[in-house]
Order: C-alpha cells, then sequence, then structure tokens
C-alpha cells in the first residue's frame, strides 16, 4: 500500500471527528441510498444501489469510533482489514477479522460492525456485478475437491447456502496484494483507473477461489476427523490413491474402513475418487491446453468412454465442450 494513500486513510474524516466525541453512531448515508420499502418489510436497514450512479465499484474507509448498526443491502460488499482488527456480527454469527481478513457478504446478508480504534482500518468495497455470488463461488471452489464440499456441506447442511464468505489473511498474499493495488487506484483515480479497478476485481475473485480453504470444525468426532483426513489424501493424490492404501495408512482393516467412509460421508470410496477425478480434469480442462486424452491419463483413469460418460453425467456436457 502506498505511503500517502495510507496516510490519507488514517487521518480521521469529519464524522469520525463527531464519533469520537460520544463513541455513538452519526449516520453519513443520504436518506436516498436506503431502501424504504424492504427497510419497513425486513425491519433492518436496507441499502440500495445509490452508490453505483457512476461505476460499477464503490469503495470507503469504514467510520472509526463507534459500532455500525445491523443492516443489509441489495449489492455484494468485501470487508477488507486493511489495519486492526474489526468484530462482526453475520446473521447470529460473531466473526473477528484480523488485520489482512477479506468478509464477503452476498446480497441481503444481515450484519453489523464494532467499535474501530485509532488503529483499525476497515474498508468496504461494494460491488454489483450481478454474475459473482456465493452460489458461484461455492460451485466453482467445490469443483476443485470433494474434501470441500464435504466440510461446506456439513457446516451449513446439503441443500443450504451460506451468505458470507472469510478469507483469513494466511490462505494467500497475492490477495491482499490485489486488494492494495484495487485501493491505489480507486483514491488516485488516475486514467483508466474504472477499467483498471474491474479488471483487478476480476482477478480478486479468481484468487479468491485459489486460495480459499475451509476451516475445519473443533468439534469433529475421531471418525470424522480420519475421513476429513482421508479426502484430503483423495484430494492431493487423486491419480494414484486406493482404498487400501489410505486403509493400511491409517492401520484400519479396509471393509471396516469402507463401510465407515460411506456411513460419514454417504457415498463410497470408489465414487468419491471418481468424483475427484473428474473434477481434477475439469479443472484442466478449463484452465489448460492439455489434450482431453492425455489429461485423462493424469487424473488415473484408465477406462476412455468410462471418463466420458462419467463428465456427461457430473456436467451435462461433452470434455471438448
Amino acid at each position: 500500500m502506498l505511503d500517502n494513500i495510507l496516510n490519507s486513510l488514517m487521518k480521521p474524516t469529519k464524522i469520525e471527528k463527531e464519533q469520537l466525541k460520544s463513541y455513538e453512531f452519526h449516520n453519513d448515508i443520504p436518506l436516498a441510498a436506503y431502501d424504504s420499502q424492504l427497510t419497513k418489510r425486513k425491519n433492518t436497514l436496507v441499502l440500495n444501489n445509490y452508490f453505483f450512479k457512476n461505476k460499477n465499484i464503490y469503495i470507503s474507509k469504514h467510520n472509526r469510533y463507534a459500532p455500525y448498526p445491523m443492516h443489509t443491502h441489495t449489492f455484494l460488499e468485501i470487508n477488507y482489514m486493511l489495519r486492526g482488527e474489526a468484530d462482526e456480527v453475520v446473521g447470529h454469527r460473531e466473526i473477528h477479522l484480523n488485520q489482512g481478513d477479506l468478509l464477503l457478504l452476498d446480497v441481503g446478508c444481515e450484519h453489523s460492525i464494532g467499535y474501530l480504534g485509532t488503529n483499525d482500518l476497515l474498508i468496504n468495497i461494494l460491488f454489483q456485478d450481478r454474475t459473482i455470488n456465493i452460489d458461484l463461488l461455492n460451485s466453482l471452489r467445490s469443483s476443485r475437491s470433494v474434501l470441500y464440499e464435504f466440510l461446506v456441506n456439513r457446516k451449513v447442511g446439503v441443500g443450504n447456502r451460506a451468505s458470507y464468505l472469510l478469507f483469513r489473511q494466511e490462505n494467500g498474499r497475492e490477495i491482499q496484494e490485489t486488494l492494495d493495488r484495487i485501493i491505489e487506484e480507486y483514491y488516485l483515480q488516475r486514467d483508466y483507473a474504472d477499467t483498471i479497478i474491474e479488471a483487478y476485481l476480476s482477478i480478486l475473485i479468481a484468487q479468491l477461489v485459489r486460495n480459499y480453504a475451509v476451516d475445519v470444525d473443533k468439534d469433529l468426532t475421531k471418525p470424522q476427523l480420519l475421513i476429513t483426513k482421508i479426502l484430503q489424501d483423495i484430494n492431493d493424490n487423486d491419480s494414484t490413491i486406493s482404498l487400501s492404501y489410505v486403509a493400511q495408512k491409517y492401520g484400519y482393516n479396509r471393509n471396516y474402513l469402507s463401510n465407515l467412509f460411506r456411513s460419514i460421508v454417504g457415498e463410497t470410496f470408489s465414487d468419491v475418487l471418481t468424483k475427484q477425478r473428474i473434477m481434477h480434469a475439469h479443472t484442466l480442462l478449463a484452465s489448460t491446453q492439455m489434450p482431453v486424452g492425455e489429461i485423462i491419463k493424469q487424473v488415473g483413469i484408465s477406462n476412455r468412454t468410462f471418463f466420458y460418460k462419467k463428465y456427461r453425467e457430473y456436467y451435462h456436457k461433452a470434455p471438448r465442450a
């Protein structure tokens, strides 16, 4: 982050000076920015698309020295902890953000933000690209890993959806670097800044997909933790792994482990391994110029007809499409 921009962001705004006197929230958002009908219906403040009159992406520093009340919006929002730390309540869950953390909030996700001190800088990035949403990110990431699919289904329930995604700073320095470039372009306002910011946003979304990792619940039972480790093994070694290998690795009878795996995951080891191989092939098809035949071999599938059949089952189209 450029020093001049960081120094500018650290200076207290007019609203911050007012809040510092009383530690109470002072609203600096005009009435036109609120959807009155939705606010009345949901009984919580709902921000509309007021911020996008002249641009598709709006960036602001979150005002310090007072908590921000529960609200929601008709667009997507990124809360990026540029400096310091913050506490948010998203829905009914308390989330603590450390420096470098990023919170992506979906349309309609209710949240509030706690008190920020002098050394805390929370940057809000608002955008209304309807092609980007939580479902898209979930489907992109789950198309890469059976482990991710298992953990997400366990966390929010099969058929349900998360309304936010939390990205911890240790998940990728490149994400923070891209965010710094976005913020710099926004505040410097050089020629073609809006075009460059939109391009960076696309890069950021791809980096989030690449770097995101689902936290393993602390309350996993011993069998669930074992299966999570096996799913990670499948994810890391899908071309060569086998049930016999993992049974020997973890010291379990092969048949017992097979039954345990199916009881927890809901699918057989063989079916899950095939799914991971097809997902891996799908990623290679989408991101490389490798021939289909070479991809089939790389993911560990020996029967070409079997691969084409399974690929159509999962993606409803031919690999060459």
